[in-house]
């Protein structure tokens, strides 16, 4: 058995010994260590739109802007119709996400601790894009 595989099994017998709030606190003290990276990783992770269409939703918000000059009327109606187009892409986004989470351990009762702690750290990382919109 690799190495990994026995830290894991070991890990897991003394995860059935702990109580609820100890296996929290070594989930939280496991996901500190493994999810230490650096700062440009992290930004990237913690985006929610992909940077080419962010770019281009913000290169579409500067026409509007500039074309109120002329046409305010205009371009505060693109800038509702873009407004609108950016929550659509989160929602779908949004979705999309928490579904393949549920998925992961949504597949009945044999699913491991390793497996559950995984699950509960990308709905962590989940749960703070929802909180930065």
């Amino acid at each position: 058995m690799g190495d990994h595989i026995k830290e894991t099994v070991v890990q897991e017998e003394r995860d059935e010994q702990l109580s609820t709030a100890d296996m929290v606190q070594a989930m939280d003290r496991r996901a500190s260590t493994v999810d230490r990276r650096d700062d440009t990783a992290e930004q990237k992770e913690s985006q929610l739109l992909a940077a080419d269409r962010a770019t281009d939703f913000r290169s579409r918000w500067d026409q509007i802007q500039t074309s109120f000059v002329d046409e305010p009327r205009k371009a505060v109606e693109q800038a509702d119709a873009l407004v609108a187009e950016v929550m659509q892409d989160l929602a779908r986004l949004f979705a999309d996400e928490r579904k393949n989470l549920e998925g992961q351990w949504g597949r009945g009762d044999n699913v491991s601790t390793e497996d559950l702690r995984i699950a509960l750290q990308r709905y962590r990382t989940f749960f703070s894009k929802l909180l930065s919109v």
